[in-house]
């Protein structure tokens, strides 16, 4: 990798004027953690997040697999939050969150992911609203395997009801009809994302869906390893698109011109993530 971070021929680009930037949070603005809990929120980037949905009149933000409640922890910022992949959405700290009504998997389906859980030591069994997770890091690939192939059978039970999710080091069980596509749908249909130019950055699988309905609305879809390299570069360019100081990561390189049914939900009580 070069001095800089960035891979081999990455330039950032520039963000839009009247940008509309939706966000992923694990892997993108903070690092992968060995568990869900351990991540680490610089001291900087609540500031940097605060000034720059400022600058875009509200038209920021993160949407992330985890629970709402568990954006709210470690980004305590009156911004939008989009949690469980665009099951649950929250326009601000005083809106209801509001989601699809979702099917919930058979307590079955659970009890077997944690049968399975409990013979790989490290592998973690993380409940959902509607759904879970195997988290296999540290565990080791065997279990990864294991994993993959007990919630693909489980899958196949009701597959017109659930898919199955790859995530980095994890398998999902997720419903249906949502997905980070879907929320940014939603939230460009209402004010004040609408009529902007979508802006996602991510660095899963499960962000590819959310990149490319930002593309397909003629906005941008960044892979954070391909345009930025690491969460630290991306910090530092929100940084400057905020016009405030970064968290000590190197300032980016020049920039070059960018392109340019739903219901009250019930509190998330799901775990953190």
């Amino acid at each position: 990798m070069p001095p800089d971070d960035l891979p081999p021929g990455a330039s950032p680009p520039g963000l839009p004027p009247a940008a509309a930037l939706f966000l992923d949070f694990d892997g993108t603005l903070v690092e992968i953690a060995p568990v869900p809990d351990a991540v680490r929120v610089p001291p900087g980037l609540l500031p940097v997040l605060d000034r720059l949905a400022r600058r875009l009149e509200g038209a920021l933000a993160v949407v992330s697999g985890r629970p709402i409640a568990d954006l709210d922890r470690f980004l305590p910022l009156p911004i939008v939050k989009v949690g469980d992949h665009g099951a649950t959405l929250r326009l601000g700290p005083a809106a209801p969150a509001i989601g699809p009504n979702l099917p919930l998997p058979p307590p079955a389906w659970r009890a077997r992911a944690a049968d399975l859980a409990a013979r790989f030591p490290g592998m973690l069994l993380e409940d959902k609203a509607h759904g879970f997770v195997l988290h296999y890091r540290l565990a080791g690939p065997e279990a990864g395997e294991a994993a993959r192939a007990l919630l693909s059978a489980l899958v196949a039970e009701d597959p017109a009801r659930f898919t199955l999710l790859s995530a980095r080091k994890a398998w999902e069980v997720r419903p249906r009809g949502v997905s980070k596509a879907s929320a940014v749908a939603a939230l460009m249909a209402r004010p004040p994302f609408a009529g902007r130019v979508p802006v996602f950055i991510g660095d899963d699988a499960t962000d590819e869906e959310g990149m490319a309905a930002a593309r397909a609305a003629g906005g941008l879809g960044l892979r954070l390893q391909e345009a930025f390299g690491t969460p630290a570069r991306l910090r530092a360019w929100l940084a400057a698109a905020a016009g405030a100081p970064a968290d000590g990561a190197a300032p980016p390189p020049r920039a070059r011109a960018g392109q340019a049914g739903w219901r009250a939900a019930a509190p998330d009580e799901a775990p953190p993530r």
